[in-house]
């Protein structure tokens, strides 16, 4: 059985990722992209769908025994995990390189003190744990190729095949040190060279060290951000700039339950914020290869924008089903590809605007194109703002008119104003002010609740939405509005769980949702640092500061987090590790840090 979700390590290359569970089992790897089939799939299965461990040797009829201790080496992404045993202490360092050339997942093995029997087994099935692979040796280099796949399995250790697995057992004394690498290929085309695992963990260990040294942030939440800031570069895709909501797909947003989605793609609302939040840390780099894969995602044809791409841009997302693969915790059905791709989601034109807006603020380079996009968008909104949508959180029930889209769609015009009355743009400035006066007159008047005092989910609706609490965020009210100030408490008394977190939207257990959907969720992560930014922004700072520490205890013991905290279980649930969790941590941390809001 995979670990709980918290019990994983992020390792990656800023093309692909795995994940590394504290007994030393790679159970999640797709090779060559995020999006790619995974050679490891045991996270959604079990072993015979693919795993690597390495660790301690045990026997048979036990469990592995997990690591001591586990950290990563400074501000890295390079985990080491340690095992203390009785017969000695063990090392295991995990990294993927940066890639120039083949992908790498290397593994060194160090000896600490005594002398510790160790164990690999590799157990490779591609196609998501579908497909056996050949295995064989070819010069003395062990090779699994199936279809267009190669996957070459490098080490000094001598290796033997048993029951579809490949083993290594080996003893490591003090100064002993073993390096294991899988690299994939091409089956086509010839080996990749032999790998030099010592140099690549000092060039890898270098590029980490030379990009935060970027980071210009250094308040009190230093450490939290700074991993969040590593763990959203390890989902941005190097060769295009498209930032992934997540390397994982189908990891449960209810245990046992259907809420299960395929993150490893490119939302422009999630990137956005990220983009966002990379541009107020000093990071204009990774700003301006968003801005450019968006142009070229966006292409000519903005009256059509999707609400998420392929990394590479990639237009068709079909969605699928993976009968052979039980699912996290029996979790079904696993899914592949998604099918909210060509939802219309009316809020995504108010984050892309804004993230263009912040990038021309912050002194990212013009694009005229990009400004062209801006006023493209607008121009398509004048049209269609007061068509229902499926909104931020995708409903797979009817459209609707929600609030925050109606808000979002406001924000776009806003923004696109400010441009062009900096001079950088043309367009229709006295109608578009106009417009904007519109959209927010229409939300004021049918969104807003006057007998509770607060804004509702959608026009017409008695059920609230946490996307509300960015009301004040965006600027369409101010924070000391008797309506936002109503609506936060509102939120605060309709949407808490029994530990103080805040919920997306009311769901009905077993019966269909507002969403389209059966079961309940957790906590959303983004929501409850929402609701103490919110809460610092209406002057109640020492509330706002209790509840962002309290968020910050729910990472995992790497500073890791998933989409959302499951109250009944205690525990992380949906995939992992998410975007949308690490850029309010950053966005909540900036804000406490300017206002003084923070312990000691």
């Amino acid at each position: 059985m995979a670990g709980r979700i918290e019990d994983y390590a992020l390792i990656g290359d800023m093309q692909t990722a795995a994940l590394v569970c504290r007994d030393g089992t790679v159970d999640w790897l797709c090779l060559p992209r995020f999006d790619s089939h995974a050679i490891f799939a045991g996270l959604l299965g079990n072993e015979e769908h693919g795993f690597w461990r390495l660790g301690p040797a045990y026997a048979s009829d036990q469990q592995p025994p997990t690591a001591a201790r586990r950290s990563y080496r400074g501000d890295s992404l390079i985990l080491e995990s340690e095992w203390d045993t009785q017969r000695g202490t063990v090392r295991v360092t995990d990294f993927m390189p940066p890639r120039d050339g083949a992908p790498q997942l290397i593994r060194i093995v160090e000896g600490v003190s005594g002398r510790v029997p160790m164990r690999s087994a590799l157990r490779m099935r591609f196609s998501y744990g579908r497909v056996v692979p050949w295995v064989h040796k070819h010069e003395g280099r062990t090779v699994a190729v199936a279809g267009p796949d190669s996957v070459w399995f490098d080490t000094s250790a001598e290796t033997y095949g048993k029951s579809l697995t490949t083993y290594a057992d080996f003893t490591v004394a003090p100064g002993d040190r073993i390096a294991f690498t899988i690299s994939w290929q091409p089956s086509h085309k010839e080996p990749p060279p032999l790998p030099e695992p010592e140099q690549s963990l000092e060039a890898t260990e270098d590029f980490w060290r030379e990009w935060v040294d970027h980071c210009t942030y250094h308040g009190p939440y230093r450490e939290a951000v700074v991993r969040s800031l590593i763990t959203l570069k390890a989902l941005t895709y190097a060769p295009t700039g498209g930032i992934v909501a997540a390397p994982t797909t189908s990891l449960p947003e209810d245990i046992g339950g259907v809420r299960n989605w395929d993150y490893r793609y490119t939302w422009l609302r999630d990137a956005a914020i990220t983009l966002s939040s990379l541009l107020r840390t000093g990071y204009r780099e990774e700003a301006r290869a968003w801005r450019e894969w968006l142009l070229r995602a966006v292409a000519g044809d903005p009256e059509n924008l999707q609400i998420m791409y392929g990394i590479a841009g990639e237009r068709e997302l079909g969605e699928a089903e993976l009968d052979w693969l039980p699912g996290y915790e029996n979790s079904g059905p696993v899914r592949v590809g998604n099918g909210a791709a060509h939802q219309l989601q009316l809020d995504v034109y108010g984050e892309v605007t804004e993230a263009l807006h912040l990038a021309h603020m912050t002194g990212l380079a013009r694009n005229d194109y990009a400004s062209l996009l801006q006023l493209k968008l607008i121009r398509y909104l004048e049209d269609h703002w007061q068509d229902p949508d499926e909104g931020i959180w995708e409903v797979r029930g009817p459209r609707r008119h929600f609030v925050h889209s109606k808000v979002m769609a406001w924000v776009a015009v806003d923004r696109t104003i400010k441009l062009i009355e900096s001079g950088d743009a043309d367009g229709p400035l006295e109608r578009w002010k106009e417009l904007r006066d519109d959209i927010h007159r229409d939300v004021c008047e049918k969104g807003y609740d006057k007998e509770r005092n607060t804004f509702t989910q959608s026009y017409g609706s008695k059920e609230l939405d946490a996307s509300l609490l960015l009301i004040p965020q965006m600027g369409f009210l101010p924070p000391d509005d008797k309506r936002v100030i109503g609506t936060i408490e509102a939120i605060q008394r309709e949407l808490s769980t029994p530990d103080g977190f805040i919920l997306r939207y009311p769901t009905q257990g077993d019966n269909e949702g507002v969403d389209g959907l059966p079961g309940d969720e957790g906590a959303f992560l983004a929501c409850s640092f929402w609701m103490a930014d919110d809460l610092a922004m209406i002057g109640r700072v020492d509330e706002a500061r209790k509840l962002f520490e309290k968020l910050l205890s729910l990472r995992n013991d790497l500073g890791l987090l998933a989409e959302e905290w499951d109250p009944r279980l205690q525990r992380q649930v949906g995939n992992f590790p998410q975007a949308f969790s690490h850029v309010p941590l950053i966005d909540t941390a900036l804000r406490l840090t300017a206002s003084g809001a923070y312990g000691g």
